[in-house]
């Protein structure tokens, strides 16, 4: 697909040269060059998910993927080169790294998380509950006490290919990726990254640890980072199942009240994969999250999610929440194939539609549900306090 298409969600894994650059705009021979590193990088894609349509077995397909060291370094070569030369330049103020960085420091250093907290605790004493009920029947939350990191913000950058946040003093950044582009990005396969108990240890020397760890990474405690992100990760993977592994790992990694902030691309217009939207977020909060921010770039959806529960159901995936976490490529043809023609919707298709139209992003005010003003809550974030039924 031609990641500057309008019509398709671009065929991209950790990152996407059309959501850092005006390609349109760019002169011959530089637009050349990045068509040339988008190839490398789309091929890769296209190329896992025609093995897993093929074969089914992800595992196997994984395996054999982190096996092939040549594939593994044109690939982190092409993007670091993305990175360098063709990224810097953002159109319409379009910066994914940007975005992470201002929701984080909105909602643990400006009173994002602590005015979240509060609502929880209004809406329990409202429901005559002890704590805030989870979503979607999962284990309750933790009354309003936690409060914001006393030190630096723990990051995790997973895929991080070049470690964009490493350059930012309010983050400790871990960044990690099968085949790092740079020394600063430790080796680790996140699919198979094995949970320890979390540490017991004041947050200095938390830190400490952090900046010991070695390549390569095969464990990490749980509960030990602030924030975790996915830019433009989960769409590399071609099964539904391993994005909703990630996502499952994640609430692992994260201290309770700690952001996942999910990035994955999309040229189309922002209402045409609304349901596919909404289902991610039906999938993500099943693990114990509670979505607060959604917003949709030109070429990409951005999405934080809070930990609201440190335990998950332990039905999840008889409920077929992991097949929630598609994308338009699980299903479609081959890139290279030929589009099929349009057909009329039928009546439950209309009806999938009207439900889909109540995942719309956030107004730029950031209303709420009930279209009032957000104005003395905090600002930039809100959650959709309607219960999402779901469609069997």
């Amino acid at each position: 697909m031609d990641p500057t298409s309008n019509n398709n969600v671009e065929d991209s894994g950790h990152h996407n040269p059309a959501n850092g650059s005006c390609s349109s705009f760019l002169p011959d021979a530089k637009k050349e060059e990045q068509e040339k590193l988008s190839g490398v990088v789309k091929s890769v894609h296209r190329k896992l998910r025609r093995k897993y349509k093929e074969v089914g077995d992800f595992e196997k397909i994984w395996r054999e993927h982190c096996e092939d060291e040549r594939t593994l370094s044109e690939y982190a070569l092409a993007m670091k080169n993305l990175a360098d030369h063709h990224w810097a330049n953002k159109c319409e103020g379009e910066g994914r790294i940007e975005w992470c960085r201002s929701v984080c420091q909105e909602y643990f250093l400006e009173g994002g998380m602590k005015r979240l907290l509060e609502k929880d605790g209004k809406n329990a004493r409202m429901a005559a509950l002890p704590t805030a009920a989870a979503p979607f029947g999962g284990q309750p939350s933790t009354p309003a006490t936690s409060s914001a990191p006393r030190g630096k913000m723990r990051l995790l950058d997973v895929g991080s290919c070049f470690n964009p946040f490493l350059e930012f003093d309010e983050f400790l950044t871990v960044g990690i990726d099968i085949v790092p582009a740079v020394e600063s990005v430790y080796k680790c396969d996140f699919l198979n990254l094995q949970l320890q108990q979390p540490l017991q240890l004041a947050g200095d020397a938390v830190d400490a640890f952090l900046r010991q760890l070695r390549s390569p990474i095969d464990a990490l405690p749980a509960q030990l980072f602030h924030v975790a992100v996915f830019s433009l990760l989960l769409s590399y993977f071609p099964s539904p199942y391993q994005r909703w592994i990630c996502c499952k790992k994640a609430h692992e990694l994260l201290a309770l009240n700690g952001l996942l902030l999910i990035i994955t691309p999309d040229s189309s217009h922002q209402n045409r994969h609304a349901l596919m939207m909404r289902s991610w977020r039906v999938a993500v909060e099943s693990l114990g999250f509670r979505r607060c921010k959604y917003v949709k770039f030109s070429h990409m959806h951005l999405l934080a999610f809070r930990k609201v529960s440190l335990a998950t159901g332990s039905d999840l995936v008889s409920r077929n929440y992991p097949e929630m976490l598609y994308i338009p490529q699980d299903f479609g043809p081959d890139e290279e194939a030929e589009p099929a023609t349009a057909e009329p919707r039928t009546e439950p298709e209309d009806d999938q539609l009207a439900w889909g139209f109540a995942e719309l992003p956030e107004a730029p005010c950031d209303s709420d549900s009930s279209g009032d003003s957000q104005s003395g809550s905090a600002p930039g974030f809100q959650e959709l306090e309607d219960p999402i039924l779901l469609q069997s």
